[in-house]
């Protein structure tokens, strides 16, 4: 499976897991759109930081071809995955509670 088919995986479970499986509901938060529009710049310099000095490479083959900021698109994708996953895990965790024995 190409870069691009697993971004767009991602992308998908992310939403799946957000409206119907966690039962968040992120997406229709202010609160998430902002987090995300402040994350979303440090996600743009890094991925450019890494994919203009060829720290990180894309084979060709496994991409769309379409570039912002250096990196492939198919980053903000996977990024958009990593941020929501995280924010309804964080956001479960702490509702559940840490439980003491």
């Amino acid at each position: 499976m190409a870069y691009t088919e697993i971004a767009f995986a991602a992308f998908t479970f992310s939403i799946i897991f957000d409206l119907y499986l966690i039962k968040g509901r992120l997406l229709t938060k202010s609160v998430f759109w902002t987090s995300y529009a402040i994350i979303l710049p440090f996600q743009l310099i890094t991925n450019w930081w890494l994919t203009s000095r060829e720290i990180v490479m894309y084979s060709p083959d496994a991409i769309l071809g379409v570039r912002i900021a250096s990196a492939p698109a198919e980053d903000l994708l996977f990024g958009f995955a990593l941020i929501l996953c995280v924010m309804n895990m964080w956001v479960f965790w702490g509702k559940k509670g840490i439980q003491k024995k």
